[in-house]
């Protein structure tokens, strides 16, 4: 009788409820952990090759991501404990070649046993550690007695890395909702207001959490920085027009340019990485950014003599940089490359590199024949990708009818004094502003004039040098480009100086 009445306690109604809730809590962390692992191995060998497919937020919270706060969770703290987990792996020996080879996991896993919840875990992996967690335990007490620590609690402050506080902002994506609508559900659970620079940007409390909110899930706001939010409006593109963005992974200032334009119009987002043009799609997608088409390409083979690129009005150039403004936002100092030590002139080389890739290509969006308004900009703090590039890209820009031009004239920050014009130059300061950005904006002034020789070829002397004695000069598409639109322009320009008087009766009949 008393063994009937336990069968009966154990299968009562409440018990199956608490005994589903619980595996379906088993299954989503189990499901979160492999989430965690592939992310963590993506980050690892981007930080290993100094190549990131994105930032560890990015690629967290992207749409193929379903438990995005557990992962996330996840991915950094197996990252601020890093160092330690490879330590104790390596110590215990416990891992064979199976297992190596999915080390990410491993990593996670061992997270959650030594320094987080583990009181359940299912699945192959996570039984074979908590088989050898003993052995685990063992090597992290053999380890607080290397690095004198008396304690976890003490080795676990010693890696605690604290976080930035900065506000949170939110874009409101308006070819899905309305400005108003959005204050009006945000406001519901949290202090918000409009930014007084940006528009259809709001401004939420530091640490609120909106990575699972329906908005965000469905693409009506998007989670975007201020500096990151002033690209796309200093563009200004009209509805209608024929925009290129010229870099556009992952895609938040694509989709901000369609919201500017009203949808009308359309966007070119050109990509050359074959990992980030999916992301790139999926942001349209969720966007609703229908005017938007996509281009797996290199911008810098994109012939500006071609249809329909003869006829780009604008062009937005956020191009590859150190993201040194961003490494905050980014939670870089989570990666193991930060803080390693690497020699200046390691750094200071990638540095050139990354320059001379923005140069050519700053030019090569200035050659389009077109083209009215071109924004350049980068998220880093370094002069060498920002004013430099500017200065060194002047000549060719007003050889070609560009002035820079002031944008957002209410912003206090300018670019540094290291270059003619750097009062038009916009930066935000990553300790005032939580995050370093740098904006230059191009705007056409004139047709295309005679003297653009010679700034050419000094835009170009540092990309067309020879390497060895002998060697044939190589030059990028933009040089040709150019010259072409200079061939054609050239013989309009002498008839007119030989003859001004009849120019001038052609352009007074056409009018």
């Amino acid at each position: 009788m008393a063994r009937s009445k336990k069968r009966a306690s154990a299968t009562s109604p409440g018990n199956k409820a608490e005994n589903r809730r619980s595996g379906k809590a088993e299954r989503s962390a189990y499901f979160a952990r492999r989430e965690a692992a592939k992310v963590l191995r993506t980050v690892l060998q981007g930080d290993a090759k100094r190549r990131a497919v994105g930032s560890i937020k990015s690629l967290v919270y992207s749409p193929s991501i379903r438990n995005k706060r557990g992962t996330f969770a996840l991915v950094c703290q197996t990252l601020k404990y890093l160092s330690i987990i490879k330590d104790v792996l390596d110590s215990s020996k416990i891992l064979n070649s199976k297992w190596k080879r999915q080390a990410e996991l491993m990593y996670i896993i061992s997270y959650d046993i030594l320094f987080g919840q583990a009181a359940s875990l299912i699945g192959d992996a996570e039984k074979f550690l908590l088989l050898q967690k003993d052995a685990l335990q063992s090597a992290l007490a053999q380890l607080l007695v290397k690095k004198g620590m008396k304690n976890i609690k003490e080795l676990m402050a010693c890696q605690q890395i604290s976080d930035t506080s900065r506000p949170r902002y939110v874009r409101v994506n308006t070819l899905k909702l309305d400005l108003v609508l959005a204050l009006q559900e945000l406001q519901k659970q949290n202090m918000v207001h409009e930014d007084d620079m940006v528009p259809d940007l709001l401004v939420l409390p530091p640490g609120v959490d909106l990575h699972n909110h329906p908005l965000v899930a469905n693409g009506s706001i998007f989670m975007q920085g201020r500096g990151s939010s002033m690209v796309a409006v200093a563009l200004q593109p009209k509805p209608g027009w024929l925009v290129l963005d010229a870099c556009a992974a992952p895609g938040n200032k694509t989709v901000h340019l369609a919201a500017l334009m009203r949808g009308k119009g359309k966007i070119i987002a050109c990509e050359l990485n074959k990992e980030r043009i999916q992301r790139l799609k999926e942001t349209v997608k969720l966007a609703g950014a229908a005017n938007v088409e996509v281009l797996h390409e290199d911008f810098l083979n994109l012939n500006p003599q071609d249809p329909p690129y003869s006829k780009v009005h604008a062009i937005l150039l956020d191009p590859s940089c150190s993201g040194s403004g961003t490494t905050a936002v980014r939670l870089d100092h989570l990666l193991p490359s930060h803080g390693t030590g690497n020699a200046d002139a390691t750094n200071l080389d990638r540095l050139r590199k990354l320059q001379a890739f923005q140069t050519k290509a700053l030019a090569h969006a200035l050659s389009f024949p077109a083209v009215e308004r071109v924004v350049y900009s980068t998220c880093s703090i370094h002069q060498i990708e920002n004013e430099e590039v500017i200065k060194s890209i002047l000549p060719l820009a007003s050889s070609l009818g560009f002035e820079l031009e002031t944008s957002f004239p209410q912003w206090p920050r300018r670019g540094l004094p290291l270059v003619e014009g750097s009062e038009h130059l916009l930066r935000t300061d990553p300790v005032q502003d939580k995050e370093g950005f740098f904006i230059a904006l191009f705007v056409k002034r004139m047709k295309l004039g005679g003297g653009s020789s010679l700034a050419l070829e000094n835009v170009i002397s540092s990309c067309g040098k020879k390497s060895h004695p002998g060697e044939r000069r190589k030059f990028p598409m933009w040089y040709y480009s150019v010259k072409m639109s200079k061939m054609l322009l050239r013989p309009r320009l002498s008839a007119y100086r030989q003859h001004p008087q009849d120019g001038r009766r052609r352009q007074s009949a056409r009018k």
